[in-house]
């Protein structure tokens, strides 16, 4: 059986593990304005989907802190029946483009 001592430093590892897991999402959204505005989206040909129900997520410029690269494409499982995918862009923002992560809808 665990003691009091060990009970409060185990609290204590919960509590800073939950502090830094709710740190993360907010870290991975800050957002990015670019001065230079994005090229036209590249035009992807693509085959059937894999399997039944599956959707093309299309392929985006993601900027790398210096130019724009492509990300191509890919086929993704919806997350519930009905679902659409919203693709990634770049948005006039302050004189520059903000970057929106593409979503479920």
């Amino acid at each position: 059986m665990a003691t009091s001592h060990q009970k409060g430093r185990m609290l204590k590892r919960l509590a800073v593990l939950t502090l830094f897991s709710s740190l993360l999402p907010v870290a991975s959204q800050a957002q990015v304005v670019v001065r230079v505005a994005p090229p036209p989206p590249i035009v992807e040909h693509y085959g059937p989907p894999p399997r039944p129900g599956y959707v093309w997520v299309g392929g985006f410029h993601r900027w790398d802190g210096g130019r724009y690269v492509w990300t191509p494409g890919h086929y993704a499982l919806p997350p519930h029946p009905g679902a659409v995918w919203v693709r990634d862009g770049y948005y006039p923002h302050g004189g520059g483009y903000r970057y929106r992560h593409g979503y479920w809808r």
